[in-house]
């Protein structure tokens, strides 16, 4: 990132490495540290690419109209492009090998891509080389453009998986991936597919619901169509704590737990930390037990 961007950290961090000190502190405490790549393919949020574009514009993603891709507020790279994919990579890398952590972890931005992404030089002449010179479809959400482009992400997410287990084979892949089918028809996230093919030892969906019918509605398809029994020890839903000034209720919260366990479902993931301050005493009563991390699952 230093390379391309000239920064090497954000500069409130300056001279120190916060992620050094986070692994040896939660080490210490017995906690497990799952390095997390939030932006993804993201090249910024509302700066029009900011300074990874400003850098490399011809690694800018295009809609059909040949503008920039924009979805709710983040820019994005061509994360189509092997060198936008080996730029990534490389930044997974350099932590996998320099750092003690536990795993990795992607979510919606990770290996994803808006639906309105694939228009660009690189990625049209590869569907035309694909289709006897045919052109991509106009239509951002043709089922047939979508699973090719999907299918693109998915080698990806293959080779993400390959790659850290050939550095350090004890190392978690994790993924929390928005809920399926959604996630492929906008984000182009198959990730079913990175189940069923053993990329993942962990996959979070991000269940988030505001109220039980639909968390249970949601969870429910995933345990009867998305995670087969043989998997059901990688899948752990994500549940939403915070967002905004939103908080779940207790009832609701032990609602969602309930419906987990229900279903042989043996632990949830919170977003955010944030939240576990305002339920201190709830998650103190619920979890009182200590818990066992999930076996790496082979």
């Amino acid at each position: 990132m230093k390379e391309l961007t000239g920064v090497e950290i954000d500069t409130l961090f300056t001279g120190r490495d916060p992620l050094k000190e986070l692994i040896e502190e939660a080490h210490a405490r017995n906690l497990k540290v799952i390095a997390w790549f939030e932006f993804g393919f993201s090249s910024s949020y509302q700066e029009n690419g900011g300074k990874i574009l400003r850098e490399k514009p011809e690694w800018a993603s295009r809609n059909k109209d040949g503008t920039l891709v924009q979805k709710n507020g983040f820019e994005w790279m061509n994360g189509f492009d092997p060198e936008v994919q080996d730029f990534m990579l490389s930044l997974i890398m350099e932590v996998v090998e320099n750092y003690e952590i536990d795993g990795i972890q992607g979510d919606d931005r990770l290996p994803a891509m808006p639906c309105e992404a694939g228009y660009e030089d690189y990625t049209i002449n590869a569907y035309m080389n694909a289709h006897n010179g045919n052109k991509p479809p106009e239509y951002e959400r043709d089922y047939a453009w979508i699973k090719w482009r999907s299918g693109l992400l998915n080698k990806f997410m293959k080779r993400i998986h390959d790659e850290v287990k050939k550095s350090k084979p004890d190392m978690l892949v994790s993924m929390a991936p928005s809920i399926y089918p959604w996630s492929e028809e906008e984000y182009l996230q198959d990730w079913p597919t990175w189940v069923n093919r053993k990329w993942v030892e962990l996959i979070i969906p991000q269940l988030y619901r505001y109220d039980i019918e639909n968390y249970n509605e949601e969870l429910n398809l995933v345990f009867d169509e998305q995670v087969g029994v043989d998997e059901l020890n990688k899948f752990y839903p994500g549940v939403l704590l915070k967002v905004g000034k939103y908080y779940p209720s207790e009832k609701f919260l032990r609602q969602m737990i309930e419906s987990n366990r229900a279903l042989g479902i043996n632990g949830e993931v919170f977003f955010f930390y944030e939240g576990l301050k305002r339920f201190k005493d709830f998650f103190m009563e619920v979890y009182k037990e200590k818990a066992e991390f999930p076996a790496l699952i082979k």
